[in-house]
């Protein structure tokens, strides 16, 4: 008969070194209510465990791969969420490689803005007038 291993509560301290984050992000994302409240010694401190630990690495992974903190706390959801699908998780995978092209195609438009300005700085000019501070000081209206 073998005996499961009680591991060790962690602190948060220990909790962030082990997953990589800062202990002030421990305690925002408790405060965004994407890490559940931990209990607590008698002495306040905070107890973790393994399950902390583990959702903590999931969401550093879900921001990793561009995915915002409500969109995280939908993830969470889903992962616990009885009568969920894969389908139900391909579908926010779905719509975050929307959000993804959408903002590449914004990218690529301040890039080509960016690069017409810089040109018109290489052809030259008066003293003390450039372009790209002309432009942001009078933006045309679209």
């Amino acid at each position: 008969m073998s005996k499961a291993v009680k591991q060790k509560p962690l602190s948060i301290g220990d909790l962030a070194t082990v997953t990589g984050v800062e202990v002030t992000t421990v305690r925002f994302y408790e405060r965004r209510g994407l890490m559940p409240a931990p209990p607590r010694r008698p002495s306040g401190y905070r107890m973790y465990d393994a399950l902390a630990a583990q959702r903590l690495l999931f969401i550093q992974q879900a921001k990793q791969l561009g995915f915002s903190l409500s969109e995280i706390a939908e993830l969470l959801k889903l992962q616990v969420e009885k009568g969920r699908t894969c389908q139900d998780v391909k579908g926010q995978a779905l719509n975050k490689i929307t959000d993804i092209d959408q903002k590449i195609e914004q990218l690529r438009h301040f890039k080509h803005a960016l690069g017409v300005l810089v040109r018109q700085c290489d052809k030259g000019g008066a003293k003390g007038e450039c372009p790209i501070l002309e432009a942001l000081n009078h933006p045309k209206m679209q």
